[in-house]
């Protein structure tokens, strides 16, 4: 299903069919502030074993990111959170970012993984945050590519649908995309390091 939603000022009806996709195990594409990405919702084992199939991920290795409302409500899956990881987040989210956390103990049961840690994602697109503000509960993410470096992303949603109308429950269209990635910040072991610089100049 090809849904096409306005990026300004997106219809809540064309949202909630978006989330009653979701809610039933569905695979979506949709836009972020940076690319066109895969989502699914974040505790769905069966679109997320659908998710790793498409990709060729090994789930046990693969890195996804998170996509939340808001900061406050990332609490939960980070292992720690003080004022200067919140004031960093605070400067910079919503944005095209993606910040390396340790995961709390939640994440390696809920992805069956050895996983301890977690990409944190609020991308500044209203209808990507309207998604998960309708659903109450983080979305999990991955890009189209299969290459983790920057690479020439597809922008044109009516080609996206055509390449994995096959694949997916629903690809949203709310026009053209970017081509450029986000920038991934880790912050791991009290450290702030850019892995991969993006769309986005990280402001401290």
């Amino acid at each position: 299903m090809l849904l096409k939603i306005n990026s300004e000022n997106p219809s809540q009806r064309k949202i909630d069919l978006v989330v009653d996709c979701l809610n039933k195990d569905g695979l979506v594409i949709y836009p972020t502030d940076s690319v066109y990405a895969l989502c699914c919702k974040y505790n769905s084992k069966k679109a997320l074993d659908k998710l790793n199939f498409i990709k060729k991920l090994n789930p046990k290795t693969a890195n996804y990111s998170f996509v939340f409302d808001n900061i406050q409500q990332s609490a939960e899956f980070t292992a720690t959170y003080d004022k200067q990881t919140f004031k960093l987040l605070n400067n910079n989210l919503p944005g095209p970012f993606t910040f390396i956390m340790e995961a709390s103990k939640m994440l390696p049961k809920l992805l069956k993984s050895n996983k301890k840690t977690i990409g944190i994602r609020i991308p500044d697109h209203t209808v990507a945050l309207s998604i998960v503000k309708t659903l109450n509960v983080p979305i999990l993410t991955t890009s189209l590519n299969t290459e983790d470096d920057i690479v020439e992303y597809e922008q044109d949603p009516e080609a996206i649908y055509e390449q994995y109308k096959n694949q997916v429950d629903m690809v949203i269209d709310s026009g053209y995309g970017g081509n450029k990635a986000s920038t991934i910040v880790n912050l791991l072991n009290n450290n702030v390091t850019i892995i991969r610089q993006g769309k986005g100049e990280l402001r401290t």
